[in-house]
């Protein structure tokens, strides 16, 4: 559990629901980043990335450290990790889901009006 109460899990999807962090991930998906250079795309300030990394990083997605007087950012895997394997559980049903109505719809039993 962390500062909140939350699982690791929990913490994961609170943190991946907000876009602008999903987009400082996607740019640490090519490599380490300070913040300066995470903002320089994002239409907010730096000090609003700065609060982004500080949720990513009580959420175990990114890790910093000191580089002299920097503080690059880095991607951590494993939550990610782990949150794709949870999500995987369900791949069977919605596969399920989407080869049923594919079959109905080539069936021309679209379950509509006047079938």
């Amino acid at each position: 559990m962390d500062e909140y109460g939350l699982d690791q899990l929990s913490s994961t999807f609170a943190a991946l629901a907000d876009p602008t962090r999903r987009e400082i991930l996607a740019q640490l998906a090519n490599g380490d980043a300070t913040v300066n250079q995470l903002a320089r795309p994002l239409p907010i300030s730096v000090q609003a990335v700065s609060k982004h990394l500080k949720v990513l990083e009580r959420a175990v997605l990114i890790t910093r450290r000191h580089a002299g007087q920097l503080r690059p950012s880095r991607l951590q895997g494993a939550p990610m990790r782990d949150a794709a394997a949870w999500l995987d559980r369900y791949r069977l049903f919605w596969e399920g889901s989407v080869d049923r109505l594919d079959a109905r719809l080539r069936a021309g039993d679209g379950g509509g009006e006047g079938g």
